[in-house]
């Protein structure tokens, strides 16, 4: 039998080409990280789970390949509050360039649209922080300079307060903006979550329940994109606990109305 040797150079790059169509492989240099370590985590729904570690080269690269069982979230560290997040897809081939110093704030990628998605989300969130930074260092000069003057400190906090709420709303603004534009993705419950500063949520729904519908359409476009993902089922139990609580507030909102109403009728 003749051989056909052109058949087989492309079976063999479909095969290279669609050797992993089940998994996804992320690879890349971490710039100073020779010889350290890098350890995978998946974020599930109620955990985060320890996957592997993985060992950089003499120059800081890495390749590292997994077959998820659904979409999910993995998160590559440094160390335990430095890492980058991931939301890979099967056969995606992710490339990644970051400084072991800073995964967080030098982290660059590739090949993976939820992951850019989220690194997208994550740079905002860096300018974000270190516009935080800034006006809490001036709040701390205005604090030295005005110690024995509380006149002039207020005078000056009113100027950093409002510096920190325009700030503020400038993320917030972005967060949902973020929602709208890429309902579906999984990348929308990390931005849903997403704080400014250590613990001010950007979608406040203590502050203004009627933000809840960002909840609702981050849940729409889940259970339509991904209906079956143990990430989907989470989110709608954790939507609907939401719910209760804001029913029951406005349960006692209107009795507490009621009772005003009745007390000046009387």
């Amino acid at each position: 039998m003749k051989l056909n040797i052109t058949s087989i150079f492309v079976a063999a790059a479909l095969f290279v080409a669609c050797g992993h169509d089940d998994s996804f492989v992320v690879k890349g240099t971490i710039n100073g990280g020779a010889g350290k370590m890098l350890y995978v985590t998946e974020l599930a729904p109620r955990e985060q789970v320890f996957i592997d570690s993985v060992r950089l080269d003499d120059k800081g690269s890495f390749q590292f390949q997994y077959s998820p069982k659904y979409e999910s979230f993995f998160e590559l560290h440094a160390s335990e509050s430095d890492y980058i997040m991931l939301l890979p897809e099967r056969g995606e081939d992710i490339e990644l360039q970051a400084n072991i110093e800073s995964l967080e704030t030098t982290y660059e990628v590739r090949g993976s649209q939820g992951s850019m998605l989220l690194w997208q989300l994550q740079n905002y969130t860096n300018e974000g922080n270190v516009r935080l930074r800034e006006i809490v260092a001036l709040d701390k000069q205005n604090k030295e300079q005005f110690a024995n003057d509380e006149k002039a400190y207020k005078k000056a906090k009113q100027v950093t307060d409002s510096m920190y709420w325009d700030a503020y709303w400038e993320q917030s603004d972005y967060i949902k903006h973020f929602i709208e534009e890429n309902q579906g993705s999984l990348a929308t419950l990390i931005a849903l979550y997403k704080p400014f500063g250590p613990n001010h949520p950007l979608i406040d729904i203590q502050r203004d329940p009627s933000l809840l519908s960002y909840f609702d359409m981050v849940l729409e476009g889940l259970r339509q994109r991904f209906p079956d993902n143990p990430h989907t089922a989470h989110f709608q139990l954790s939507v609907e606990h939401l719910q209760r609580q804001y029913d029951q507030y406005m349960q006692r909102q209107a009795a507490q109305q009621q009772q005003l109403t009745v007390s000046v009728g009387n």
